[in-house]
């Protein structure tokens, strides 16, 4: 655990993170047919929701919440899994919270302020001084003492983490307008025409969906917000604008606590579409990718299979089981099969004379003789049948698979399942 900021305890140490883990993140498509967007696979042994719960702890916290609602099952048997080591006597705990209709009977959470709100007794009951509110499904590493100290130090309401973004693509976040001591004197949402920084006229500050508050203030602003029948509940549209308007919001630049390891550029992904979630991917077979999964400074948690290492087998001409500019997890086996910029998760099998490339694999996938795979992502359990070709035929493709504005096909066993029973 690091020292604080500060100079003194940290204050993370008093702090409790709520991840709004609910969503389902429908651009993803069939993706997420099974599974929240949390829950999706990312970089080969992790889900997205791996990252900020790696965050929270490196930093620290060691009081988390984490809001479920869409599907869930997959995420709340992965947080089960693999997020089990809190131990109550060292005051730490995990709570897995989901929609348990606690307020009412007939409301689920209606929005993310009321998912918070739905739990707040939970909440109250660690006593912590500092709630910061993380959205789980982004893919970062950022250390939230940082982020804690500022909202100490500007007497802050609420302190917004805030992302810089050329000033036109902020047309899709809420923007916040700030002085030069980065107060926020408007906050907009998905604006036509956003405004600028202070002194970076084709730069926007737009919100990450990461808020921290005083936690006592926050329990009232919940109370308000939920006595409030024309409120849709949510800190973007109503908890956020209103502390605006009548408190002190600070926005918080990203830039300032995200965590480099080699001076690397300051990683954020929204991988929310599958163009955006295949490449960001494949970004990481780079020789050096903007996001490094290999420092152990800042570790990434996830659940660990145990499995036996990657196989390479086969050493013939035509038949030679070999990975180039690839990552390939355990439990793989490649057998007499060429793979070329790919990332393959946990025990995928590859058979003879197949050839794969720009692929993203999730676990335990099987890929049949003499199959030629280009462009893809290929959901979790499916048997791709001997022969099959993807990514030559644009056309054929997007008759038979879900195929993306840039030319990705994403395959599911249902997929599979209708193209051999025609």
């Amino acid at each position: 655990m690091s020292m604080g900021v500060t100079g003194s305890e940290p204050l993370a140490r008093s702090s409790l993170a709520f991840v709004l883990a609910g969503g389902r993140g429908s651009r993803l498509m069939e993706l997420t047919d099974p599974r929240a967007k949390p829950a999706v696979y990312f970089g080969g042994k992790s889900r997205i929701i791996d990252f900020v719960l790696s965050n929270a702890v490196n930093s620290g916290i060691r009081r988390i919440a984490v809001a479920t609602q869409y599907k869930a099952h997959s995420l709340i048997r992965h947080l089960q899994m693999g997020w089990n080591f809190f131990r109550p006597e060292r005051n730490e705990s995990f709570d897995i919270l989901p929609a348990s209709q606690r307020v009412s009977e007939d409301k689920w959470y209606l929005g993310t302020a009321d998912a918070v709100y739905q739990n707040i007794e939970i909440v109250e009951s660690h006593a912590c001084k500092y709630i910061i509110v993380l959205a789980g499904d982004h893919i970062y590493k950022m250390d939230y003492e940082f982020m804690l100290a500022q909202h100490v130090a500007q007497k802050a309401d609420v302190t917004i983490g805030c992302l810089e973004v050329p000033r036109m693509d902020a047309t899709a976040f809420g923007v916040m307008h700030v002085d030069e001591n980065n107060v926020v004197k408007s906050f907009l949402e998905k604006p036509a025409d956003p405004p600028s920084m202070p002194g970076k006229p084709d730069v926007a500050l737009a919100s990450m969906g990461i808020y921290v508050f005083s936690a006592q203030f926050l329990f009232d602003q919940l109370r308000r917000d939920a006595a409030d029948p024309y409120s849709a509940h949510d800190f973007g549209k109503d908890i956020i604008p209103y502390i605006v308007k009548h408190g002190r919001a600070i926005a918080h630049h990203f830039s300032q606590s995200c965590v480099r390891s080699n001076g690397e550029s300051a990683y954020w992904r929204d991988v929310g579409t599958i163009d955006a979630y295949w490449a960001a991917n494949i970004d990481l077979t780079d020789v050096v990718p903007d996001l490094n999964l290999y420092d152990r400074s800042w570790p990434i948690w996830t659940y660990s299979e145990i499995t036996p290492p990657a196989k390479f087998i086969h050493d013939d001409e035509g038949r030679r089981g070999e990975a180039v500019i690839s990552l390939v997890s355990g439990g793989c086996i490649i057998s007499g099969a060429n793979l070329r910029r790919s990332l393959l998760f946990t025990g995928v099998h590859v058979h003879s004379y197949a050839s794969i490339e720009n692929a993203v694999i999730l676990p335990y996938v099987d890929i049949g003789r003499g199959t030629r795979l280009k462009n893809v992502v290929i959901d979790r359990g499916v048997h791709i049948p001997e022969g099959l070709v993807v990514g030559e035929d644009p056309e054929l493709d997007g008759a038979r698979f879900r195929r993306s504005e840039a030319g990705i096909c994403l395959i599911t066993q249902k997929m599979i399942d209708r193209l051999l029973n025609r």
